[in-house]
């Protein structure tokens, strides 16, 4: 919905928030996740958990709250609150303020006394995410603090230990190296927020003293939109690549009507400097792992030339698809999302022409259009709108960009081959096969929120969850990982399931995903062997497996009938439920990947 995506009219969603809501949840053919999301205030936080309802729909995923009554955050964990244990959340969000600082240094505390009352004011708040941690084993995103409203000492408020703003970069120092040290806690950066805002509008007295609000009102939107940021990149629903236009969004002017010399871009002037920045902007995502491609109505000799210029940032070699021809551009993403094998949903288009971007949104489904007119707000823009919020960086993330390069030298590899497993057997596969281990355990919780299309039920889990069964003995876990000559593609493929109490002879297959940047590549096989394998050494008999579909994961309904289960029910809604008898004697069906070679070796 548009309305609800960045930049947006604060003033419009408070005053139509009910009429939002409505068409969110009467749009057809969704197919939104639900979580439980609990909202522990240290102020009012009804409005928060409206705005924050609107941004999670929006973004595909359906809410259920809990609010704890007013600043009882700390008492709801604290004491075991009946209500809260029985609603049994999926993510724990603490809605705390400066407001809810304790105590201040007076200016005549000895400056020594002061980083023993930053720790008693700490303390508390460390006691109650520990206490999360044991009891509910789920996501926390916890506010840091905002600015003062005042400075007491002036600009000595910053560095004498004695100010407020300096107390409070104490406090958010010591809430960051808890972040840095516990996974799963996440903190939501209300400082940033306030001071983009202006504190002295973000923190209006007025709102507080007669509401209890923590921020004005209006204000109530852009915090609810940035937590919203969180909680759907905790769940997968971040994008994935950009879709870049050229001409008058990478540099200005028109390289086919000006020429590569006369685009501006580099140090020479202001203007260059702009796209200069913005280019390094992208470039820095593409570090993080986000997808660089091009969308541009140009000669692709001229695109070129514009990327070889010496001053630019960008270089051809930053770009996975270079489409840069005279095709309608709805088209070409198509195409790109094809090439890329993602969802149109994945892709995030810029582009300075806004009948491009109006032809973009109507014509391809879900893809996201910025609107970007003015080069300098083109980062600023991008950045607030959360399209990439990371909340966890992997290995795998880092390498993400050199994993699809090396997929196009594959894809050249297979067209010289007439037999494909003369082919698979050329890329000298190698996988390691092995039960979850703490190494993994992030990369793991992130393929379970991301995978959509090779994904048997879409379950999704947090690393906690992640981490319990993998300590639940009544469990088999699996990760797999899988590299050739070309490179190595990392964790791509994720199954496990439980015995039964009753019957341990009958195993239960609760999730089996894989990327796709390796379907077709016999991993399916070789997960199969080692899942059989396991399950015999336990004494297991029969393997249960399940098919939920959904809008994105078709390609996988029969996926259980190819690895020889039989289908033992249907219903109405397509969901189906398979079995397999593992034999006496099971036949190997992988020929082709060499699975733990080296520690076979070792």
């Amino acid at each position: 919905m548009k309305e609800l995506e960045y930049p947006f009219d604060s003033e419009y969603i408070l005053k139509k928030r009910k009429a939002l809501k409505k068409a969110l949840l009467g749009e057809t053919g969704q197919n939104r996740l639900k979580k439980r999301i609990a909202v522990l205030g240290g102020s009012t936080t009804h409005d928060v958990r409206e705005m924050l309802e609107l941004f999670l729909l929006n973004a595909g995923i359906e809410p259920v709250f809990y609010e704890s009554e007013y600043n009882q955050y700390w008492q709801d964990v604290m004491f075991d609150s009946p209500e809260l244990a029985a609603f049994c959340p999926d993510v724990i969000y603490i809605h705390t303020s400066s407001r809810n600082i304790s105590a201040f240094p007076g200016v005549r505390v000895p400056a020594e006394q002061t980083e023993e009352l930053a720790e008693s004011v700490y303390a508390p708040f460390e006691q109650m995410w520990k206490k999360i941690e044991e009891v509910y084993q789920c996501p926390i995103i916890q506010n840091n603090f905002e600015p003062p409203a005042y400075r007491l000492l002036g600009n000595a408020d910053f560095s004498d230990p004695h100010g407020r703003v300096h107390f409070i970069n104490r406090l958010n120092g010591k809430f960051a190296a808890y972040a840095a040290s516990h996974k799963n806690f996440y903190i939501h950066d209300i400082h940033y927020m306030a001071s983009c805002y202006g504190v002295q509008k973000w923190a209006d007295p007025l709102y507080w003293h007669m509401y209890k609000y923590a921020c004005a009102v209006q204000a109530i939107p852009e915090l609810a939109y940035n937590l919203a940021n969180i909680i759907k990149s905790l769940y997968g629903k971040n994008q994935k690549a950009f879709v870049l236009d050229l001409d008058n969004t990478l540099w200005g002017g028109v390289v086919g009507d000006d020429g590569a010399d006369n685009i501006e871009i580099g140090q020479e002037t202001p203007l260059g400097q702009l796209y200069s920045e913005f280019q390094t902007y992208l470039k820095a995502h593409g570090e993080l792992g986000i997808l660089l491609t091009v969308n541009s109505k140009n000669d692709e000799e001229n695109a070129l030339a514009g990327l070889n210029r010496p001053d630019s940032v960008l270089k051809p070699e930053d770009f996975l698809v270079i489409k840069a021809n005279w095709e309608n551009k709805d088209r070409n993403i198509a195409e790109i999302a094809q090439e890329l094998n993602i969802g149109t949903d994945s892709l995030v288009f810029v582009d300075d022409n806004p009948a491009e971007r109006h032809i973009v949104e109507a014509q391809v489904p879900g893809v996201k259009v910025p609107e970007v007119d003015d080069p300098a707000g083109f980062i600023t823009t991008l950045d607030r709108a959360g399209y990439f919020e990371v909340t966890g960086l992997s290995e795998d993330d880092l390498a993400r960009n050199a994993m699809y390069k090396a997929n196009a030298e594959r894809k050249k590899q297979e067209a010289g081959y007439t037999d494909y497993a003369d082919y698979l057997r050329s890329l000298d596969m190698d996988a390691q096969i092995r039960p979850f281990a703490p190494v993994y355990m992030a990369r793991i919780a992130q393929l379970t929120n991301k995978s959509n299309q090779f994904n048997l039920t879409t379950k999704r889990c947090s690393q906690a969850e992640i981490e319990g069964f993998a300590q639940n003995p009544a469990y088999i876990t699996l990760y797999g990982k899988l590299k050739d000559k070309f490179g190595d593609n990392g964790v791509i493929s994720v199954v496990f399931g439980h015995c039964e109490k009753e019957d341990e002879t009958l195993f239960h297959i609760d999730l089996w995903l894989m990327s796709c940047r390796v379907l077709k590549r016999d991993m399916e096989y070789a997960m199969m062997d080692e899942l059989v394998s396991r399950c015999a050494g336990r004494g297991v008999r029969r393997i249960k497996g399940y098919y939920y579909p959904t809008a994105k994961n078709g390609m996988v309904k029969e996926f259980y009938a190819k690895q020889g289960f039989t289908k033992t029910a249907e219903d109405g809604e397509g969901n189906t439920e398979w079995e397999f008898v593992i034999p006496e004697r099971y036949e190997k069906k992988n020929r082709v990947i060499r699975v733990n070679a080296q520690e076979e070796e070792a």
